[in-house]
């Protein structure tokens, strides 16, 4: 077998380098883009189920647009085994269903700020998550630093001025830490079903599944979607196209690297998150413990994938 050289094995890494941070990118400006699209259609923070309509429809075009997209590469995209075709409908229920139910839901009773450095947690609990499930990815001295940093970040997000006075909301930045460890439970066992179907039909079905389960779930108890204007297509058009690039990707590297060496670009969403929930929600990033909490957040990301001297 024919071994790279460094030269080819660098360039493969800053294309993996360059494509993790358009994911992360792109993940980092849904926060803001949720939140402007329940404005947009009209979704009262209350109205649950029409926040699930609305993931539903996001996801379930996502799925279709990689679908379609295979089948232009001419990739086969129904030839899976019964045992195939159930890992696929678990993986759309959890990631996807699962997963976003109680994120529109966190994301509706918190701030975008507050919500994309929570939803950072996701990284430690796949550092975690790895310990017990990959022999050559344990817990570490430089990991276990990285993941107190991380949550002591998050803790520091929930304090308000008073030291005393902790305002974790439980139906918002609970559903929004739940929903980031349960993508990273996902996303493991994705790697998974990976290394035998192909990564952009797995996403591609995945999303399809996991999104319509969600467009019918939210029907069912009551939701609705109106397009009221051009503008409400757009944002639903732009987080379509945002789900189908960043999962495909996602996918893709992580059947190709460790995750040890695509995770530490995750620290890109927080910060991502919170400049633009500012820029387009007019949200507060001024707060001394927002920075900070950030710094912390960032540092743990790095610790846990600093190589070990």
């Amino acid at each position: 077998m024919e071994t790279a050289n460094p030269a080819t094995i660098f360039a493969r890494k800053k294309v993996a380098y360059a494509c993790a941070t358009l994911c992360c990118l792109l993940w980092g400006s849904s926060y803001p883009a949720i939140k402007n699209g329940y404005e947009i259609f009209e979704i009262a923070t209350d109205d649950i189920p029409s926040k699930i309509v609305f993931a539903g429809y996001r996801f379930l075009f996502a799925g279709l647009l990689l679908l379609l997209f295979a089948m232009a590469q001419r990739k086969p995209i129904a030839r899976f085994s019964p045992r195939q075709y159930g890992q696929l409908a678990f993986l759309g229920l959890t990631q996807t269903s699962v997963q976003y139910a109680f994120f529109y839901i966190g994301l509706a009773f918190t701030t975008g700020v507050k919500g994309s450095i929570m939803n950072a947690t996701g990284t430690f609990f796949s550092v975690l998550l790895a310990h017990f499930i990959y022999q050559n990815d344990k817990l570490s001295y430089n990991k276990t630093i990285g993941c107190v940093l991380g949550f002591a970040g998050v803790m520091l997000v929930n304090i308000n001025h008073s030291l005393m006075d902790v305002s974790f909301v439980w139906m918002g930045d609970g559903f929004v830490v739940l929903a980031a460890f349960i993508l990273s439970a996902a996303t493991l066992y994705g790697k998974r079903i990976s290394q035998t179907v192909d990564p952009t039909v797995m996403t591609g079905w995945q999303l399809a599944f996991g999104g319509g389960v969600l467009v019918v779930g939210g029907y069912l108890t009551g939701g609705t979607l109106v397009v009221h204007s051009a503008t409400a297509v757009a944002i639903l058009g732009y987080l379509t196209l945002l789900s189908s690039i960043a999962f495909a990707l996602w996918s893709v590297l992580l059947k190709y690297n460790r995750v040890s060496m695509i995770a530490p670009f995750n620290f890109v969403i927080p910060v991502a998150g919170t400049v633009l929930s500012a820029i387009f929600l007019g949200e507060n990033i001024l707060d001394i413990k927002y920075a900070i909490a950030l710094v912390l957040v960032c540092s743990g990301i790095w610790w846990v994938n600093k190589r070990s001297a």
